[in-house]
């Protein structure tokens, strides 16, 4: 048998040392302490052929989020498969600003993925009735098991954007569309190439989801109310200009941590 320092070695040739150590506590089901402490024990062997196999799909590129199945989030673990993107660090953004404004009624999240937002707001704001829409029906079988997991009341639907919300209008409306062009050569680095086409390719110039959004999220707002999503690094005046073309007023800009604007929006008169 091999000792669990001799897996670690082994795999460290392909991958870091901190992915690899990640790995292997998912295989053991135990944490980064425990290996630390336990470095001379033997590895099973079934142990090991798994442990080698994720280190080589991850040398191969597949992200390690996929690999183990969950991804962090606002500080809770959502399941996640290829069938939806992985949540970034980013789009925590939007749940910072739908908490800093007054308590809504009814969010809607549009093209919801794991769930990650929809979930979170209704754990956060536990008042609020939260909608979530997908049209991808294995999407939506990832966002309802996380609900279940966590405890989260939300009401999923499948449909493309609002057609599943017909007639219904919401205090807050909120998305991570896909707004990444189709020849943008970063779809073919990193994750991107592992991340489902649908949640990240949007057009020649990767608006057309964005533009889908802004002009129909005012049939769906009610007066006053809000429209919050994330677009890409170099998008921000884009948007802008959408917004303003659809009426919204007080409009809004967004830097990341990185200093980006991210996030913009605005409201419905």
């Amino acid at each position: 048998m091999t000792a669990i320092a001799a897996a670690l070695a082994e795999a460290r040739r392909i991958i870091p040392a901190a992915e690899a150590r990640l790995l292997l506590c998912h295989v053991l089901g135990c944490s980064t302490a425990w290996i630390e402490a336990h470095r001379d024990d033997a590895l099973g062997e079934a142990e090991g052929e798994r442990f080698a196999g994720l280190a080589s799909r991850r040398a191969a590129g597949e992200p390690v989020a996929y690999l183990v199945g969950t991804r962090e989030f606002y500080g809770r673990d959502f399941a996640v498969s290829p069938a939806v993107l992985i949540p970034r660090p980013e789009t925590e953004l939007l749940i910072d600003l739908v908490k800093a404004g007054p308590v809504p009624s009814r969010v809607l999240d549009l093209g919801t993925g794991s769930g990650c937002l929809a979930i979170t707001l209704a754990l956060e704001l536990p008042r609020t009735e939260l909608t979530a829409i997908d049209r991808s029906p294995d999407a939506l079988v990832v966002a309802r098991g996380n609900a279940e997991c966590l405890g989260a009341r939300v009401r999923f639907l499948e449909g493309d954007w609002f057609d599943a919300v017909a007639g219904e209008r919401f205090d807050v409306i909120v998305s991570n569309p896909p707004y990444v062009a189709e020849a943008d050569p970063h779809l073919r680095e990193g994750d991107l190439r592992f991340e489902p086409a649908m949640a990240l390719r949007c057009g020649t110039d990767g608006l057309d989801a964005i533009r889908r959004i802004v002009a129909q999220a005012p049939s769906h707002l009610i007066a006053g109310g809000r429209l919050l999503f994330e677009h890409g690094y170099d998008q921000a005046e884009a948007a802008a200009s959408l917004l303003a073309a659809a009426g919204f007023s007080d409009p809004e800009a967004h830097r990341d941590l990185a200093g980006i604007v991210r996030v913009s929006g605005g409201r419905h008169p």
